[in-house]
């Protein structure tokens, strides 16, 4: 009984489908944290370096707003994202209607379709 068990299901390895991480931190969001960081660091010491008067409130500043970014980021763009991001598109607008061909190369083919239609002349009576 054992055995036919054991034949009936397949090895699955546990990582295929599994998002690449570097321990805690998801791979596909450490590119966008560090520009999140780097750009506070910026403007914390580029900016509003002169408004400071210790090193210790730059670096405490710069990781506060670098937190406050990446934490903003990670809830926005993390592994389900969809539950936040998923209340911003739009309802499409269903319309019925048609829209006339017109030719990129300014040919008129109507006025060419309507010579061939009509071989001989009108008559008017």
């Amino acid at each position: 009984m054992s055995e036919e068990r054991e034949q009936d299901f397949r090895p699955v390895n546990q990582i295929l489908g599994a998002q690449p991480s570097l321990g805690p931190i998801p791979a596909d969001q450490i590119f966008p944290w560090l520009v999140i960081a780097l750009t506070a660091y910026f403007i914390v010491n580029g900016v509003f370096g002169g408004l400071f008067a210790d090193e210790f409130k730059k670096w405490l500043w710069t990781f506060l707003i670098a937190g406050w970014g990446i934490a903003t980021w990670w809830i926005l763009s993390g592994g389900r994202s969809w539950r936040f991001l998923s209340k911003f598109i739009g309802v499409p607008t269903w319309t019925r209607g048609f829209a006339r061909y017109q030719s990129l190369l300014e040919i008129n083919h109507e006025a060419k379709n309507r010579k061939k239609k009509h071989r001989y002349p009108r008559k008017r009576k």
